[in-house]
């Protein structure tokens, strides 16, 4: 979106922080401004993976200290002012939720999970220099980023009407490069379909295709399902007793946090090739970043702790129904709409009008919109925003009577496409 365009849509906020008007004595009354301002994007906040409901008011005396975990941390740094004691125990919550012994894993709490698919796309890279990186078509645009900020030779895997990668594809490259080791991106959870992808299927692909486990690397981004999947009866298992090497989530999708964070686990085996010690920092440099937030592992371990595996549970499911009612609602209303098993993600058609997307924080890609259902959003919200968009399809499909709504067979199935010629 260009600048012009921002500063329209925000142009009283923008007046007010910006130059003499927010002086010292009103700076109280433009954050209550802001905030006020939070609130009411907050009632209509569907499209992105952030959960909202949370309450960290007991952690705001840590607001006073600044806290640097920078380095390994396993290897406490002489950066005194640090919280790596409940990184580990946040590390270790995640190690035993993806089934891998304490001293077999090394992992740190990252930026978020571009951060985290960055180290995981290095690792199989120092692990395969000459390696191809195998990514489906709807792998989220930092696993592209990765590829070309280590100039790795990328190849893009077709995928099936669900978002999930395209085993009959992937095989047919995978035999048309075989003189070279696979790093392999495997998304559980894609960022507009909500589609997971089946690594036992994938690995089964690999052997097929002649490539034994120490001709492969998979890196597993489970930015939102990654957390979830675990708490799902009968969701397949995202597991370190599965060949892969990696996986990835963001603390602030499903735990919900006021700032981007995220969790990166990998097997110590791998780790020795990245590490450099630096005795600026009495510890190893290992991490993507240097200086890390010192307070993002005390609010995923407070998270943790305060919720316990049933509260997380109980979110999970909350969610799936919620999804599921979602989705019932559009079809009702003959809108084309699709979730996909164990997910929170329902796609349904592009609105035709903008204004209506940004107002609701839809995200759209060509002719599909998404809303994911978090902890934060309510029946009433989402009955809310299905009424909205009917009214206002009346207006863009009925008007003139020359428009129809998009045929979406080959965007989300023809079962799932409510068009006149699929309804």
């Amino acid at each position: 979106m260009e600048r012009r365009q921002v500063e329209e849509r925000g142009n009283g906020f923008h007046s007010c922080c910006n130059g003499a008007v927010a002086d010292r004595s009103n700076l109280a009354s433009v954050i209550t401004q802001y905030v006020e301002t939070l609130n009411q994007h907050n009632l209509r906040f569907l499209g992105y993976p952030t959960n909202q409901d949370f309450d960290y008011d007991a952690l705001a005396p840590l607001l006073h200290f600044h806290l640097n975990n920078v380095g390994d941390p396993f290897t406490e740094s002489s950066f005194s002012l640090n919280s790596s004691k409940f990184e580990v125990c946040v590390l270790d919550w995640f190690a035993n939720l993806w089934e891998i012994d304490k001293g077999e894993y090394w992992g740190y709490v990252t930026t978020g999970g571009t951060e985290g698919n960055l180290h995981g796309i290095l690792t199989g890279r120092e692990q395969f220099p000459d390696g191809i990186l195998y990514t489906s078509q709807d792998s989220h645009y930092s696993i592209f980023k990765a590829a070309r900020m280590y100039r790795m030779q990328c190849v893009t895997v077709g995928t099936l009407v669900s978002g999930e990668i395209d085993c009959v594809d992937l095989k047919a490259l995978l035999l048309a490069h075989k003189d070279k080791p696979a790093i392999i991106n495997l998304n559980i959870g894609t960022t507009m379909k909500g589609a997971i992808d089946d690594i036992d299927l994938v690995v089964q692909t690999l052997e097929g295709s002649g490539f034994s486990c120490d001709q492969f690397y998979i890196h597993c981004d489970g930015a939102l399902f990654g957390m979830m999947m675990p708490f799902l009866i009968q969701a397949p298992k995202v597991t370190f007793k599965k060949p892969i090497g990696s996986i990835t989530i963001s603390g602030h999708k499903f735990l919900g946090c006021p700032f981007p964070c995220g969790v990166l686990i990998t097997r110590l085996e791998y780790i020795n090739t990245l590490a450099k010690n630096v005795e600026y920092i009495a510890s190893r440099d290992v991490t993507i970043t240097g200086s890390r937030r010192g307070h993002a592992p005390i609010f995923l371990w407070y998270a943790l702790k305060e919720r316990g595996s049933v509260g997380l549970q109980n979110e999970v499911q909350k969610c799936i129904i919620s999804a599921r009612y979602l989705q019932h609602r559009l079809r009702e209303a003959k809108i084309g709409a699709m979730l996909n098993e164990f997910s929170n993600t329902v796609v349904f058609e592009r609105p035709q009008d903008d204004d209506f997307a940004r107002k609701w924080s839809l995200a759209c890609k060509k002719n599909i919109a998404h809303g994911v259902v978090m902890q934060h959003v309510t029946v009433e919200m989402l009955d809310s925003f299905v009424n909205e968009f009917i009214q206002e399809r009346q207006i863009w499909f009925q008007d003139d009577g020359k428009r129809n709504p998009l045929c979406l067979a080959n965007d989300i199935g023809v079962g799932n496409c409510a068009c006149i010629l699929h309804e």
